[in-house]
């Protein structure tokens, strides 16, 4: 069966979106749970465990941005005016947490160290939080015209469904992140990591089961495509499988299985979104009948097919570089003098 070009992308920007959040969600918990790390040692061992990822996970999110201009201009105009504000939060962030993992170790001054401890820490968790209003609003649309320019005010930002959202994506990173950790770490450190893998996986599970809940009741539109086509429920069934592997695989002291559990888990979720706002990239909560979909805010047919053959080129090279990386840094971290 041919698939139509403007599937294929809206398919390709589901992977590199559902690559950031699996990469960059994991160093984006770390950060989340910095400053509950005491002394000196563990929060150097926590900001070397990303040491060597970090920077390269946020290029998925920068490259999304990239194929989201190219294959849907239209969505990217409206996103860059009607999520101004949450985007130059999330910039912000995202600038500030870079400079704080650099700028920590320049110095050796105590309130210099938890100057930038503090820093890293709330950047990581704001980065996330706005990240996930922005989602939180593509389920429920923004306020635009027929010439789609946003009508809204700030006050249309910061509605109780995009909030819980950005709950969510928080408790999300801290369980991902705190699974990382667990795996990367041994002796002391990780019997206390133990603990907080627990527990955020108990917040997890409750703004999951609250997420879910007011999901299923306010936004009934989510659940629209699993009717259409049943076969997709077997992605629901996935999504649970894999967050009741968690827990087993904690129970049975096998982390690296548990940190595969969280990677499927987050997939999960991300495939869900896409099912839940398929076909529409941002919908109108003025008008539905102005909503942009994958038809009409796309690019040309013959854009969209340069784009494709330049992406087949190109993935491969970094999926090959970005497994080179991860299994050069895949085991415990070590400090050492050119450490963070």
């Amino acid at each position: 069966m041919h698939l139509p070009l403007n599937f294929i992308w809206f398919m390709l920007l589901g992977a590199l979106l559902t690559g950031y959040g699996v990469l960059d969600g994991f160093d984006l918990g770390v950060g989340i749970l910095h400053l509950f790390a005491k002394g000196d040692e563990e929060r150097r061992i926590f900001l070397n465990s990303i040491g060597p990822l970090w920077d390269g996970n946020e290029v998925w999110l920068v490259t999304f941005a990239g194929a989201l201009f190219a294959a849907f201009p239209n969505a990217y105009a409206l996103a860059l005016s009607g999520f101004y504000l949450l985007i130059m939060f999330v910039l912000f962030a995202i600038i500030l947490r870079a400079v704080s993992i650099e700028f920590r170790s320049k110095r050796q001054w105590q309130w210099w160290r938890n100057f930038w401890d503090i820093s890293f820490c709330l950047s990581s968790a704001l980065a996330t939080f706005f990240l996930g209003m922005i989602v939180g609003h593509l389920f429920i649309g923004l306020p635009f015209d027929s010439t789609m320019e946003f009508t809204g005010n700030l006050s249309d930002h910061f509605q109780p469904f995009p909030i819980l959202i950005g709950c969510f994506a928080m408790s999300v990173v801290a369980m991902h992140g705190a699974i990382f950790l667990y795996l990367k770490t041994e002796g002391e450190l990780r019997k206390k990591i133990h603990g907080w893998l627990w527990k955020t996986l108990v917040i997890f599970l409750f703004f999951y089961t609250i997420t879910t809940i007011v999901t299923l009741i306010n936004i009934p539109s989510a659940t629209i495509n699993l009717f259409k086509m049943p076969w997709l429920w077997s992605i629901v069934v996935f999504n649970v499988a894999a967050i009741a592997s968690i827990p087993r695989m904690v129970i049975l002291k096998k982390p690296g299985y548990a940190f595969v559990a969280s990677i499927c888990t987050v997939i999960g979720l991300a495939a869900l979104f896409g099912i839940a706002i398929y076909p529409n990239l941002i919908v109108s909560s003025t008008a539905p009948s102005l909503s942009l979909n994958i038809y009409n805010a796309a690019s040309s047919q013959k854009t969209l097919g340069i784009m494709l053959s330049v992406a087949c080129l190109g993935l491969p090279f970094v999926l090959g570089y970005t497994s080179i990386v991860y299994w050069v840094f895949h085991g415990k971290v070590e400090i050492g003098k050119s450490s963070y």
